[in-house]
C-alpha cells in the first residue's frame, strides 16, 4: 500500500474520530481545505512526526485555512 496513502487514510480517521465527523463530513471538509492534499505535501516532514504531531498540524492547518475563507 502507498504510504501517503496510508497517512491519508489513518490521519483522516484521528481526525474524523476526535471531531466527531462521518467521513461524508470529513469529505465535505476536504473538499472545501484539501486536507489530504496538505498531508500527502507534508509526508516528507510528517513521516518523522508522530501521529498526535501531525494531528495537530492538521488542526492548525484547518484553523488557519478556515480563516481565510
Amino acid at each position: 500500500m502507498d504510504q501517503v496513502l496510508f497517512m491519508q487514510a489513518g490521519i483522516a480517521n484521528m481526525y474524523m474520530k476526535k471531531h466527531r465527523l462521518s467521513p461524508k463530513e470529513f469529505l465535505k471538509l476536504d473538499k472545501k481545505l484539501d486536507i489530504l492534499g496538505f498531508i500527502q505535501e507534508g509526508y516528507e516532514p510528517f513521516h518523522l512526526m508522530g501521529d498526535k504531531g501531525i494531528l495537530n498540524e492538521i488542526e492548525e492547518y484547518v484553523k488557519i485555512k478556515n480563516r481565510g475563507k
